[in-house]
């Protein structure tokens, strides 16, 4: 059992980050409620937040991995930088302004972003060192590559976030849908 415990936490923690408003949830809730009355715009919105999620965390891990370490404000002001190239961009259009605010490019920088600004990697670091780089009981499971291990550790991280803030934009865009079809 003590070998599935690095794996739960990382799942664990998928599913919390899943459960923050942070996670982009209310974003994804918005453009399924606003933008095209269905929860199915609200599940294409998930790509490109998970995507940016993903890309967030697995700088971490890497750097967990290899042992290097990064100036968190570097990589902050690198996330920021790219959302303002994108704005910039997106506003540059002609009706850029009247359209919607944040196509899919804008989401993914906004999760990543978000993601690297509360640390969404930094959750892992214990469960990462357990399962990659420390000779403890998770890492009997397989003995793959530390890589390796951190690669499937992300994806289980991504997919239990993925799952949970999916099921509550959906949740969220249905009861606005209800709500607004008993106010006409």
């Amino acid at each position: 059992m003590s070998e599935l415990w690095p794996w739960l936490a990382v799942a664990g923690v998928g599913v919390l980050h899943g459960l923050s408003p942070s996670s982009g949830w209310p974003l994804a809730a918005a453009w399924g409620f606003f933008h095209a009355r269905g929860p199915s715009r609200a599940l294409r919105a998930w790509l490109p937040l998970a995507l940016g999620h993903l890309l967030s965390v697995a700088l971490v891990a890497a750097l967990v991995v290899t042992g290097l370490a990064i100036e968190r404000r570097l990589l902050l002001g690198l996330a920021a930088g790219l959302l303002i190239v994108v704005v910039v961009l997106h506003l540059s259009r002609p009706g850029g302004a009247r359209r919607l605010p944040a196509g899919s490019l804008g989401l993914g920088l906004c999760s990543f972003m978000m993601a690297t600004a509360h640390g969404a990697g930094l959750m892992l670091v214990p469960a990462l060192v357990s399962l990659c780089v420390a000779e403890t009981p998770g890492r009997g499971i397989s003995a793959s590559s530390p890589l390796a291990l951190a690669l499937a550790a992300l994806l289980v991280h991504t997919a239990a976030m993925l799952l949970s803030a999916a099921a509550i934009s959906l949740g969220v865009c249905r009861g606005l849908q209800a709500l607004a079809g008993r106010r006409g």
